[in-house]
């Protein structure tokens, strides 16, 4: 069973509101702990054991260089104008790859998936 996922502050609203509808378990930090730093959404997503979904960069620093551990992280890449493909893409790497997310860093567009073991 897929961790839940934690939706960072600048995930599109819609993305979230399609995915619940789709019965995925999704927290957000726009309604649950607004303004919150990076670092303390890593922490909240360890607490909710959820996967991290995000359109922020600095998740691969903290991961990477950081070596701060986390469940798993969702990188969104994708124009604003594009939130319906990127959300179907979100849901077809569930999907496919479902308990395969957890200690992963993906990297998802509209058009590609990029997987990457997170070696902490």
């Amino acid at each position: 069973m897929l961790a839940s996922l934690l939706a960072d502050e600048n995930v599109d609203f819609r993305i979230i509101k399609i995915l619940r509808e789709s019965g995925i378990v999704i927290h957000s930090i726009l309604e649950d702990h607004k303004s919150v730093s990076d670092f303390e959404v890593i922490e909240i997503a360890r607490k909710l054991n959820s996967i991290i979904l995000t359109l922020d960069k600095d998740f691969g620093e903290w991961v990477f260089s950081h070596k701060e551990f986390t469940i798993g992280v969702i990188l969104l890449r994708y124009n604003p104008k594009e939130y319906l493909e990127i959300t179907k893409a979100i849901q077809t790497l569930i999907n496919q790859h479902n308990d395969d997310l957890v200690g992963k860093f993906v990297v998802l567009s509209t058009s590609k998936i990029r997987i990457r073991e997170i070696h902490l």
